[in-house]
Order: structure tokens, then C-alpha cells, then sequence
């Protein structure tokens, strides 16, 4: 059994995380998931490049429990926490040794 690196008690912000899978015939994203669940927020506002050399800011990023959402590979869409909209720039499922998820950051913009 592996450590909780974000245990439960520390998520205390509620959050709405509606996640998305492509785009759909008419172009709009195609809604993969939507959650109510409580994260960890950490301000962190910074600018960095992304991968065509732009400069974008980051607001934050967002700290849960174990896997948000197992059946959802790619972690894209929107993130509300306190009533301010934000972009998933990065999602990550960081994992054990063994290979189970161990809690999810979602890096904000």
C-alpha cells in the first residue's frame, strides 16, 4: 500500500470539472465527464511557453484524491473554482510504482 500524497482532509475547495474527449460534428467538445468534487487549489500564477513557443499564464493548478476520472485518458476541458472559469493546460494522473493513481493535477490557465 502506497502513501496518499493529497489525502482527502486537504481537499477542501469545491470545484465543478467538466472534461472533454475531441469535438463533435458540429465542432462543439464533446462533455466526457462532469464532476462536483473538492480539490486542493494552489494559486500559482507564472507564464511559460507552450510547445509553439507562446506565451501563455498559468492561474494555478488543482489537486484531487486518487483518479478523478478512470475511464477518461486525456484530462482536457474547464475547471470552476470560485466562480472563475479556467482551461486545463495539463492534466496529469501521477501514479505508484505499481502503476494505480495516486492523486490527479490539473495545471490551470
Amino acid at each position: 500500500m502506497w502513501p496518499c500524497l493529497v489525502p482527502p482532509g486537504v481537499c477542501n475547495t469545491p470545484c465543478k470539472v467538466i472534461l472533454t474527449a475531441g469535438e463533435g460534428e458540429d465542432c462543439a467538445p464533446v462533455v466526457a465527464a462532469t464532476l462536483e468534487i473538492s480539490c486542493n487549489w494552489q494559486d500559482n500564477p507564472r507564464q511559460v511557453l507552450d510547445a509553439e513557443r507562446r506565451l501563455i499564464q498559468l492561474g494555478g493548478v488543482a489537486l484531487f484524491t486518487g483518479d478523478i476520472a478512470p475511464k477518461v485518458d486525456v484530462l482536457a476541458g474547464t475547471v470552476e473554482i470560485y466562480g472563475a472559469k479556467w482551461n486545463i493546460h495539463k492534466g496529469t494522473k501521477c501514479r505508484n510504482p505499481d502503476g494505480t493513481v495516486n492523486y490527479t493535477k490539473l495545471e490551470l490557465m
